[in-house]
C-alpha cells in the first residue's frame, strides 16, 4: 500500500506543470488519476461552470500547448490522450482540482484529490525551502549567458577585423596556377558588398564568368578598351541574371586594377581572363590616397 501510494505521488508530481505563474495539472492527467474519460471530466466542470473561474481552470493557448507537448508526449500514460485531441487541453489549478472532487462525486476522485493536494503542498514546501538555491542557479545561468554573449561579441569583432584587415597584400602566381589565381580573384570579388570597379583592357566572357561570382546586390563598373571582345549581347545576357554591369570605354589605363566598395584597391598584373596562364602578381595597394586618385581619374 505504501509503495503504491509513493508511486502515485511520483506520478502526480511529474504531472504538475508551471503555467501563468501557477502550478497546474492537465485535464487528461487528472482524468487518469480519477479513472474517468477526459471529456467526461470536462463535462462535469462545464455543468458547474460557475465553480470554475479563470483562476481555477483555463484552456491552454497554442503556444503553451506546444511548449508542453514534448514533455507530456514522452509519458506513456498520456500518449493516447494527447495524440488525437481536437482541442487544446484545460489546465486546472490547485483550487480547481479541489473543486473537481466535489462535482465528480466519486470515492476515487476524493482520494485522488487528497493525494494531489499533498503533492502540491510538498512541491510548494520544496520550492520555498530551496528558493535561495534556485536564485543562485538563476544567477549562475545569467552570468553564463552574459559571458557567452560577451565572448560571442568578442569573437565577432575578431572575425570582422580579420575580414576587414587581413587582406592579401601580395601574391605571386606562376605559370599553370590557373585555379589558384581564379580562386583568389573570386574571393576578392565576393568581398565587395556594394560595388566593384574593374579596370581591365582585355575582357571577354571569361571575365564575366568571374564577375558572376559577386554578391547579388553588388554592381559592377567595367572600364575597358573600345575594341573589347565583349558584345552588347554578352552584356545583356549577364545583366539578365547578374545585374548590374556598366561598361565604359577608355584607353587611359595600361595596368589592371580592381576597386572594392570604393576603398580597397588591388593592382593585378594580368587581365582577369588570363590569370594563371603566365607568371603574374596581385598586390594590395595600402595607400588610401591612391584609391582616391584612381576614382577621380575615372
Amino acid at each position: 500500500m505504501e509503495t503504491a501510494l509513493t508511486t502515485n505521488t511520483v506520478i502526480i508530481k511529474n504531472s504538475i506543470y508551471y503555467l501563468r505563474n501557477k502550478q497546474v495539472m492537465l485535464d487528461s492527467d487528472l482524468a487518469n488519476l480519477y479513472n474517468v474519460e477526459t471529456k467526461n471530466l470536462n463535462k462535469a466542470a462545464n455543468r458547474n461552470i460557475e465553480r470554475f473561474p479563470e483562476d481555477f481552470r483555463f484552456r491552454l493557448t497554442k503556444e503553451e500547448y506546444e511548449n508542453l507537448r514534448f514533455q507530456i508526449g514522452t509519458s506513456s500514460e498520456n500518449k493516447s490522450e494527447h495524440g488525437g485531441r481536437r482541442y487544446y487541453p484545460y489546465a486546472y489549478t490547485e483550487q480547481g482540482i479541489a473543486m473537481l472532487a466535489s462535482v465528480l462525486h466519486t470515492e476515487i476522485a476524493v482520494q485522488a484529490s487528497v493525494n494531489i493536494m499533498r503533492a502540491f503542498v510538498e512541491m510548494r514546501h520544496f520550492i520555498t525551502n530551496n528558493a535561495l538555491l534556485f536564485e543562485k542557479v538563476r544567477d549562475i545561468e545569467l552570468k553564463q549567458l552574459e559571458y557567452q554573449n560577451n565572448t560571442d561579441e568578442r569573437f565577432n569583432k575578431v572575425f570582422q577585423y580579420i575580414e576587414d584587415h587581413a587582406e592579401t597584400e601580395q601574391k605571386v602566381f606562376f605559370q599553370g596556377q590557373i585555379y589558384d589565381a581564379f580562386s583568389l580573384i573570386t574571393s576578392l570579388i565576393q568581398k565587395a558588398k556594394k560595388e566593384i570597379i574593374l579596370i581591365d583592357n582585355y575582357c571577354d566572357v571569361a571575365t564575366l564568368n568571374l564577375l558572376a561570382k559577386k554578391s547579388p546586390k553588388t554592381t559592377v563598373k567595367l572600364y575597358t578598351r573600345s575594341n573589347t571582345k565583349l558584345s552588347d549581347a554578352d552584356i545583356a545576357t549577364f545583366n539578365a541574371q547578374y545585374p548590374t554591369l556598366q561598361i565604359t570605354k577608355t584607353s587611359a589605363f595600361h595596368d589592371r586594377f580592381i576597386i572594392l566598395d570604393g576603398k580597397t584597391t588591388y593592382h593585378i598584373g594580368a587581365s582577369l581572363k588570363d590569370a594563371g596562364k603566365k607568371c603574374f602578381a596581385i598586390s594590395l595597394i595600402k595607400d588610401p590616397q591612391t584609391t582616391t586618385d584612381l576614382l577621380k581619374r575615372l
